[in-house]
């Protein structure tokens, strides 16, 4: 991937982190945020692979394919857009063959509009608006 493609900053990652749309399979999750208007910015990508994934080598690696994944799919991103991908344990245990399907998944349902139902979230004691 591109140097121009990466997303560094921790602004940057806390922005989207706090107003990106979340979408997740059991080996990872994404946050993507559309830019509020088209720019000519390219899209940006940042990884999030932690320790409860493995040690420093399996991390890397699991880095390594998830960077080399995504380069084939950054241009199907909007200009503009940053994407977190965040690995989960269960990345480090899967195929490359396998990865791919569940980050394919996961930015499918990111870039899916939201449908008409309000938004669930998690609240004290599973107390909701539509139980009242």
């Amino acid at each position: 991937m591109s140097p121009r493609n990466r997303m560094r900053r921790s602004a940057e990652f806390g922005l989207v982190m706090r107003k990106g749309r979340r979408a997740g399979r059991e080996s990872l999750g994404v946050i993507l945020l559309a830019p509020g208007t088209p720019g000519t910015d390219p899209p940006r990508v940042g990884f999030v692979v932690s320790k409860a994934v493995g040690g420093a080598v399996v991390r890397k690696r699991v880095q390594r394919r998830l960077r080399h994944l995504m380069r084939d799919r950054i241009a199907s991103l909007e200009p503009g857009s940053l994407l977190v991908v965040r690995a989960k344990p269960a990345a480090a245990r899967l195929g490359y063959e396998t990865l791919a399907e569940h980050l394919d998944g996961a930015l499918a349902a990111a870039r899916r509009p939201r449908s008409g139902a309000a938004r669930r979230r998690k609240g004290r004691g599973g107390d909701h608006q539509a139980d009242r």
